[in-house]
């Protein structure tokens, strides 16, 4: 598709399966599959709807969808039982969700590049949420000994306790998601489906 402006039913198909996929996107965030004791969780395939927005209609797009779906997360999340300071509600709000999960609408910025440019978007969002967290967890998380996952020995040991926790679960949740996006995005009974509107 050129990038001339979109018809009516171009939008209209556009917006319904952004729609689907925002909703696929929360439906899995449902699916855990290992949980972090302080937020952070492996799921079934949860990013991988949002980076499909991105992939087949752009980063533009894609991260307008994955803001709105940043702030799904954050009614699913706990932060507000937390009894958090208001600075520290805020820059939870902020780094754990709203950067943390829209930076996945980062996942089509090499999206002309085909299967491979898939995969190394999925893995650029995923570092990128990564770094969101570890920022968070150094800044605010890792001497708040309320919330200290491995012991007492961690605390004043903050990139430390942030990697190592971050890690826990960012990891195994980018190797499922790297899994998902060779699947979806090489499958030929699929082509059609997830070709790139550029």
């Amino acid at each position: 598709m050129s990038k001339t402006k979109l018809t009516r039913k171009q939008t209209v198909v556009r917006i319904t399966v952004t729609a689907v996929m925002i909703a696929l996107a929360f439906g899995l965030s449902y699916v855990p599959l290992w949980k972090m004791p302080f937020g952070g969780t492996v799921t079934l395939f949860s990013m991988l709807p949002i980076m499909f927005i991105s992939i087949k209609y752009g980063v533009g797009w894609g991260l307008g969808s994955a803001f709105v779906y940043s702030w799904l997360q954050v009614l699913q999340g706990e932060v507000f039982g937390w009894g958090l300071t208001p600075a520290m509600l805020v820059g939870a709000l902020l780094l754990d969700y709203v950067v943390a999960f829209t930076v996945i609408g980062l996942a089509g910025i090499f999206r002309k590049h085909g299967p491979s440019g898939a995969i190394f978007g999925c893995l650029l969002t995923c570092l990128l949420r990564f770094t969101s967290h570890l920022i968070s967890g150094v800044v605010l998380w890792a001497n708040y000994e309320q919330f200290i996952a491995f012991g007492k020995s961690w605390v004043n040991h903050p990139w430390l306790y942030s990697v190592v926790y971050n890690g826990f679960y960012m990891l195994p949740e980018t190797a499922l998601t790297v899994v998902g996006v060779i699947l979806v995005f090489t499958l030929p009974q699929l082509k059609k489906f997830t070709q790139p509107e550029l």
